[in-house]
């Protein structure tokens, strides 16, 4: 049985569905006041549903009981409900995870951390802790660590809407990051439950090009993109926002977007050596993005 933690969010359910579509047994952990819509979609995959929450150890105890394996993608940074927080559900929540899996003899543990940063902060030291609390567990383990998601960094979500005209750069807008498709690390999850290739290993997760915001929006202008506004966020801007964050969760995003504008590069080819398989370029991304909004009729009064 595959215990997927984090199932109602984009990731965690990417790698539901990829699991029941091999026709591995999955039961999702969700959470007490989850979305019905979202609860609905996992049954229909396939998924048992069971109720549980990071922030209640002995939740977890249960949920665990049975499973083989444990697919942890849950973050406090996008997806909150009362009481959830960097500490709470990235630290203390995780490490409690990795204790009910220890108790409940489970075998392998894949979890979803991030590429380092260049610039620390408490969610960074979070899911350092979690991965280091693997390494000394009874459990075979894979921790993947991706850079940005094109998904969601190069999405409306972070003002970077380049269909609609307006994009959002953080710093110079010059300095490459491999940006990565969340259905690629979605694949390298699922994989992971069962490829022995990925146990006991710490796994860096890029896309196939390092290309600059500049360099994104340049190709979607040639896939017939409109002409872009920029909104500029200098790194002395980043820099301040970090310096004067009220918490962990400010914290972290000023981090993220400062490593962003840094360059964030990882090489794909440990990882596509591991899993051999194409990943979603950037391009590739783009052309889906523009073609999705073409047929909405959003782009240039169509």
């Amino acid at each position: 049985m595959n215990l997927v933690i984090g199932a109602t969010g984009v990731l965690g359910q990417e790698v539901v569905r990829l699991l029941c579509e091999a026709r591995k047994p999955v039961r999702a952990l969700v959470r007490p006041g989850a979305s019905a819509e979202k609860s609905s979609r996992l049954e229909s995959l396939g998924a048992t549903l069971v109720r549980g929450d990071l922030k209640h150890p002995s939740s977890l105890r249960d949920a665990c009981a049975g499973a083989s394996t444990i697919v942890s993608t849950a973050s406090a940074t996008l997806s909150r409900q009362e009481g959830d927080s960097i500490e709470s559900v990235d630290e203390r929540g995780q490490l409690a995870l990795i204790d009910a899996a220890e108790a409940a003899g489970v075998g392998h543990f894949v979890y979803l951390s991030f590429a380092p940063l260049s610039v620390d902060c408490a969610l960074q030291r979070a899911k350092r802790a979690v991965e280091a609390r693997l390494r000394e567990s009874k459990l075979s383990f894979t921790v993947l660590q991706p850079v940005d998601f094109m998904e969601i960094w190069l999405s409306p979500a972070l003002g970077f809407d380049p269909v609609h005209g307006k994009a959002r750069i953080f710093g110079s807008g010059e300095r490459p990051v491999s940006w990565i498709s969340l259905f690629d690390v979605a694949r390298f999850a699922a994989a992971a439950t069962e490829d022995p290739k990925l146990a006991g290993r710490v796994v860096p997760l890029g896309g196939p090009d390092a290309l600059s915001p500049l360099q994104v929006l340049e190709i979607f202008r040639e896939l017939g993109g409109p002409e872009v506004e920029l909104e500029r966020v200098p790194e002395s801007a980043l820099e301040a926002q970090l310096s004067v964050a009220t918490n962990p969760l400010e914290e972290a995003f000023a981090a993220l977007m400062l490593s962003t504008a840094r360059g964030y590069v990882v090489s794909s080819r440990e990882a596509v050596e591991l899993l051999p398989g194409r990943l979603c370029t950037v391009r590739e991304y783009a052309k889906q993005v523009l073609q999705n909004t073409r047929e909405k009729g959003e782009i240039n009064g169509q």
